[in-house]
């Protein structure tokens, strides 16, 4: 394994001329932001946050199994260890199931006094929102209603809506659940496909009635960037200051989709436009092509330095959750995919046995990768396959305790040759054996 092959202290670099290298002088980093993310705590009621949606929106997968009460209460644990601060519990108005779920939920990170903040999606209905009023009181904590309501021409055509009828509906809602002093996240579904007007509307009456959290919505994942900053900077310059409160009194939530493969650039343009929570799920898992990874955003952040999240269990928490719903987890997928930090690739590979051998964790981590490994509690592994160099070979023995002797590594150089993929370690053990015996 790698830590048994690399020293765990940092290694000293120097060039040809003896000079010291410092890490800076062996990247160039063009991601370095030479702008301003306008992070003024005047304007916001705390730092980025992020909300994991996969007890929610993440299960409405055509495809996710609901996991089991022990499962979920699992995932919630890495949750917390991760640092995430809000998470969303379900869906009571689904039923009893749904609520006792939740019940329990509650009580574990009651018994445990986590720090993760919990919330629970509700329509705009009285009945939706009355579970959360017996549950609060039980559990002697606040949960944020996430109250939801359709706001754009497509959606109110279809739903033969009135723009009066969606403010009155979020009144009733609203109102009895500030009335029951219930934190209230008013969340307009597809928010970047609405009117200007209309979402002014609507956001105004919920703030005038209490509401002290927004959620704008890429409901159907089709905004871009530019689209999220113009959007969220009519939300903070227009819609909050003509509401009659101050940007710092409102937090402005960002929920995003994958429909055309932009969610994680999209949370990351959201973070930059001033957004306050970042939303997303588990590997992405949610309806039709997914929500917005949350992994994966929270890697490029703290890759950004936006974040200092320790993140070392982010690949357990991605394993468990693609073992507990049953969501896809390729082998190419970003960072916590099988193929992410593999290689038999010889010219790949020999530069990362190269750092490997210079006792460089930190080189080895990046020679050949844009994401260190370590971090994310993984490692870079050389594998043995067609592309493959006799360095691959020779490295690959000796991590698993064999002689390195001439013959051997020829004969498994021949047979590297002849494969149509990576072997995998048994495939190698067993052309070993062969040889042996001959």
């Amino acid at each position: 394994m790698l830590e048994h092959c690399i020293a765990h202290q940092q290694v000293g670099r120097l060039n040809k001329r003896g000079e010291e290298m410092k890490e800076r002088d062996l990247i160039y980093d063009w991601n370095i932001i030479d702008y301003e993310i306008d992070r003024n705590p005047n304007n916001h009621p705390h730092s980025v946050w992020f909300d994991d949606e996969t007890l929610r929106d993440g299960l409405q997968s055509p495809s996710a199994r609901n996991p089991t009460i022990g499962q979920k209460i699992e995932l919630i644990d890495f949750m917390e260890k991760l640092g995430i601060q809000k998470v969303d519990l379900g869906l009571p108005g689904a039923g009893p199931f749904h609520v006792n779920h939740i019940d329990q939920m509650l009580k574990h990170m009651g018994d445990n006094q986590y720090e993760l903040r919990p919330g629970c999606a509700v329509r705009t209905v009285v009945s939706d929102i009355e579970p959360l009023v017996d549950l609060q009181a039980k559990h002697e904590t606040q949960i944020q209603a996430s109250a939801f309501l359709g706001t754009s021409p497509i959606r109110q055509y279809a739903e033969g809506w009135t723009m009066d009828r969606i403010l009155s509906t979020a009144e009733t809602a609203v109102s009895f659940a500030v009335d029951n002093d219930i934190p209230v996240m008013f969340v307009t579904e597809d928010t970047t496909r609405s009117k200007p007007g209309e979402i002014k509307a609507v956001y105004t009456r919920a703030i005038e009635l209490g509401a002290d959290r927004i959620c704008v919505c890429d409901t159907c994942g089709h905004v871009t960037p530019n689209g999220v900053r113009k959007l969220l900077s009519f939300i903070q310059e227009e819609v909050i200051p003509d509401a009659g409160v101050k940007r710092r009194d409102i937090e402005v939530n960002w929920h995003g989709h994958q429909d055309r493969g932009l969610g994680v650039a999209n949370n990351l343009a959201a973070v930059e436009a001033g957004a306050d929570v970042i939303h997303g799920t588990a590997l992405g898992v949610g309806e039709r092509a997914g929500n917005a990874p949350l992994d994966q955003t929270l890697v490029n952040l703290s890759l950004m330095g936006v974040i200092q999240n320790d993140l070392t269990a982010l690949n357990d928490y991605m394993r468990k959750a693609h073992e507990y719903i049953e969501v896809a987890l390729p082998r190419n997928y970003p960072v916590f995919g099988e193929d992410a930090f593999e290689t038999g690739t010889g010219v790949h590979a020999s530069a990362v046995i190269k750092a490997m051998k210079k006792g460089d964790n930190w080189l080895a981590d990046r020679v050949y990768s844009g994401v260190p490994a370590q971090d994310y509690g993984l490692e870079q592994v050389i594998r043995i396959g067609h592309m493959s160099g006799r360095s691959n070979i020779i490295w690959w023995l000796e991590q698993h305790g064999y002689d390195v002797e001439d013959d051997l590594v020829a004969h498994m150089f021949e047979v590297a040759k002849g494969q149509r993929r990576l072997m995998d370690d048994k495939e190698v053990h067993e052309a070993i054996s062969e040889f042996n015996e001959r």
